[in-house]
């Protein structure tokens, strides 16, 4: 009977092999990238890996959503701003929190990360605002009515049925660009999954590469001499505890063996490969798509003023846009708080001045702007 020991061996050599290169990879977190689709149920899961993974993405967000800053309301009667101006400081949002500003701060870090936010006024028993609450996208869902101009909004259950919910009119909706015949906005991450999985791969190999090279690893060789070879087993276990004794030792310990012994260091011929030009290409990236100035984010890049002026115009332009979008929603709350006081007054929404450290420079600029033109009076 021929049972083919030989043939069985190798094949298994071949698949112990294929086992050891396989165990050496480690698959990326963000493997499905590339099959990403923009508005499968796995898109908010994404994002949010994006922003615990990567810290740069998680603290551009949150530097956008400070830089929005806060506001006052005015209207031409102050003691109803100075009333509507009260309520709003001291309203209760979700849980723990009281503010506006801490609604806004919730409710645009939604609308920044899934493109869509989505709040309730809360009321009480007496017909009063009772407080205001930024709903979980997962337990909503928008969809749209017959006419273009409808949009529906679903809670939903617990079992995953869909219901319409009852009063429509004190739920606060906003979207980010959103696209044409989709009812959800887009995300300020999106186009950042492709570049974040190379970057990720660069850290994840940069760890490998000194967990290999910069943690030193020691090869012991023993070549047992011609009169040695009877008892070699028992000299390389003595060997290699006494090594280990050495190697664990807090304390510096000497190694003293007698034979033909070399130790060598594993790794210690090769080189890390240098990682900060691709890791600056794919941080470029980055921040251009969040639009962040880099010295906001601790990035030196460029050292010119005007450079830097320049990027804090772009920012300051996205930032009052992302106003206009929190604008329907905080005019929503004002509108349901003076209907429920039965006031009738106009308001508007006086947003703070962005606070950066080129409005220094820019203010300066002004001034001198305003001196040359004193003189061009006078003379």
């Amino acid at each position: 009977m021929n049972f083919n020991f030989g043939r069985k061996k190798k094949k298994t050599e071949q698949a112990v092999m294929q086992t050891a290169v396989s165990s050496g990879y480690s698959e990326s977190l963000f493997s499905y990238f590339g099959s990403h689709n923009a508005y499968n149920g796995c898109e908010r899961q994404l994002y949010r890996s994006l922003r615990e993974n990567i810290p740069i993405i998680d603290a551009a967000v949150y530097k956008i959503i400070r830089l929005i800053g806060g506001f006052k309301i005015q209207c031409e009667n102050k003691k109803i701003s100075e009333e509507i101006n009260r309520f709003l400081d001291n309203v209760r949002v979700n849980s723990c929190e009281s503010g506006i500003s801490s609604f806004i701060s919730g409710y645009a870090d939604q609308l920044l990360t899934y493109g869509t936010a989505v709040g309730e006024i809360v009321m009480d028993g007496g017909g009063d605002i009772a407080g205001l609450y930024v709903s979980s996208l997962d337990d909503v869902e928008l969809c749209r009515g017959k006419s273009p101009f409808d949009l529906k909004i679903m809670a939903v259950g617990k079992g995953g049925e869909r219901i319409a919910v009852r009063y429509p009119e004190l739920i606060l909706c906003s979207v980010l660009m959103p696209e044409p015949e989709n009812v959800y906005g887009t995300s300020l991450l999106r186009g950042l999954p492709a570049v974040s999985e190379v970057f990720m791969k660069i850290i994840r190999a940069v760890g490998t590469n000194w967990d290999r090279v910069g943690n030193v690893r020691f090869a012991v060789s023993y070549k047992p001499s011609e009169n040695e070879r009877s008892f070699s087993k028992d000299r390389a276990k003595q060997i290699a505890g006494e090594w280990s004794k050495a190697m664990k030792s807090r304390e510096p310990k000497d190694f003293v063996t007698v034979g033909d012994v070399s130790i060598k260091v594993i790794g210690a011929d090769n080189q890390i490969p240098d990682s900060e030009i691709p890791v600056k290409q794919l941080l470029e990236q980055i921040v251009a798509k969040l639009s962040i100035p880099p010295f906001l984010l601790g990035l030196s890049w460029s050292t010119t003023e005007r450079m830097s002026s320049q990027q804090v115009d772009i920012l300051t332009s996205e930032l009052d846009y992302y106003r206009s979008l929190l604008n329907t929603a905080i005019l929503k709350i004002c509108s349901v708080y003076m209907k429920c006081r039965g006031i009738k007054e106009e308001i508007e929404i006086v947003w703070d001045s962005v606070n950066l450290q080129d409005e220094v420079e820019l203010a300066r600029a002004k001034l001198l702007n305003a001196q040359a033109d004193q003189i061009i009076d006078k003379g």
